[in-house]
């Protein structure tokens, strides 16, 4: 040990250390972070998504070096980087893909997280910072999607931005001051830009600091769902557990090599992903004067867009049903304290009689941001007595296959033109995707569950 100190207290590391706890860093959260020691391929989306968000911050600084964020000069300004500036086409593709593939490895890493149950106690903090951060990613996607200046940024722009009109007394003033105009127009833009470039990406940044802060301090998760700090050796080590470096520092860039030959296979060959990752019409500069035939946001909005549309008056009714049902949900829960199950209680029924009384496009619009903010009172609303699918009941995960099945048919009709019939197909998945949560509280209590081990379960590769 007293080697160590005169190693860590001596030279340049030594005169950073007396300044700056650089050494202690490293070991806190690397060297001797200890990890459970049976991660598997679910593991790798964390890290994939730190990689991303580099890439983003990477390709926007070099983007913003040539964009001109003016209505007359922000489409061409584009044009110009793709065809002028030198490899300014791979970092705009870098730019525009890494979006894409950003929201693909962190629906990933939510979904790993509902299959282990990683926002049960103690890391529930750890699971609202990671849903706050996706609502971030949202908010900087749909600012980013303006500033290309074309005919569906624009067109796109101007419907989300409506949308706050909705909102029951100053949804006008929202809406307006918004676009900082009352149509969307070069003011709108430049907010957008200050937003995209500097508002979003600090806020973004300062909850991936505090996500990663608070999973170390209460330690990672794993797919036996065991806590490994229960079982320590003579020193305070986890016996299952392994630092994180070098074991799981070189285990990542096995993901981090897979990820990138899959991202530069887009890139190269396919950027425009047949017009998922980059629509068709946003290679025509904007035209107020001329709306496309079909606007639809991109491909990671539309599940919540599809339940958006679905909103009608009528549905309104299966709303008031839901919110109902809910507060008995609440009420039977017993991760909830009796004060809040009452209070919690009188708030939904207040709110299932406000459905009543508010038109439908203000409650698509409550259905369209609570169906992400529902994400974060997971904690609360699994009473399964453990943690990880591995140990529930079979039928358990049907109903997970069912709600990722449903996700992944609401983004697809999402991208349609809207109709009669997958207008009832969105209201049935709608249905469904609420009732998953809804119900929660009483179906993860039911069924026979399998014995926890008291250590994690560990095959060498």
């Amino acid at each position: 040990m007293a080697g160590d100190k005169v190693v860590e207290t001596t030279g340049l590391l030594g005169w950073i250390d007396h300044r700056f706890p650089a050494s202690k860093l490293w070991k806190e959260h690397l060297s001797e972070y200890y990890a459970p020691k049976n991660f598997n391929f679910w593991y790798f989306f964390g890290s994939l998504a730190l990689l991303v968000l580099v890439i983003q911050i990477v390709t926007g600084i070099f983007m913003v070096m040539h964009y001109k964020p003016d209505s007359d000069l922000a489409f061409a300004s584009v044009e110009y980087i793709m065809r002028e500036v030198p490899y300014g086409w791979i970092i705009r593709y870098m730019h525009s893909t890494g979006a894409s593939m950003f929201f693909v490895v962190v629906y990933l890493h939510m979904l790993r997280g509902m299959f282990y149950g990683s926002y049960r106690k103690p890391r529930e903090l750890v699971w609202i910072f990671g849903v706050a951060i996706f609502l971030c990613l949202m908010a900087e996607a749909f600012f980013g999607y303006l500033l290309p200046w074309g005919q569906m940024s624009f067109w796109g722009a101007q419907v989300i931005v409506n949308l706050f009109s909705a909102i029951p007394f100053v949804g006008e003033s929202l809406s307006v001051w918004i676009r900082g105009d009352f149509v969307v127009s070069d003011a709108t833009l430049n907010r957008f830009f200050a937003f995209h470039v500097i508002a979003i990406p600090l806020v973004l940044i300062g909850l991936v600091v505090a996500h990663i802060i608070a999973l170390h301090e209460v330690g990672s998760n794993n797919p036996d769902g065991v806590e490994i700090k229960a079982k320590k050796d003579a020193n305070g080590r986890p016996l299952d557990g392994i630092p994180f470096h070098p074991y799981y520092s070189v285990h990542d860039l096995v993901g981090v090599a897979g990820f990138l030959i899959v991202f530069a296979a887009i890139m190269f060959f396919a950027p425009t992903m047949g017009g998922y990752f980059l629509e068709s019409n946003n290679f025509l500069p904007a035209d107020p004067f001329k709306t496309p035939p079909h606007i639809a946001p991109v491909w990671y909005f539309t599940p919540f867009y599809s339940m958006l549309r679905a909103t009608t008056d009528e549905f309104t009714w299966a709303l008031v049903a839901f919110a109902v049902l809910f507060a008995i949900g609440i009420l039977l829960s017993k991760n909830v304290r009796s004060p809040w199950k009452f209070i919690w209680a009188i708030v939904l029924i207040a709110v299932a009689f406000a459905l009543r009384i508010f038109d439908a496009k203000f409650w698509g619009v409550v259905v369209m941001g609570g169906t992400v903010v529902i994400l974060g009172f997971l904690p609360w609303l699994d009473q399964s007595p453990v943690k990880s699918i591995r140990y529930r009941p079979g039928w358990h995960k049907l109903v997970y296959a069912i709600f990722i099945i449903d996700f992944v048919i609401l983004g697809i009709i999402g991208t349609k033109a809207p109709s009669p019939m997958l207008n009832i197909i969105s209201q049935v998945g709608t249905v469904v995707y609420l009732a998953f949560f809804f119900f929660m509280p009483i179906w993860s209590r039911l069924g026979t569950f399998k014995q926890v081990p008291e250590r994690v379960t560990y095959r060498p590769h």
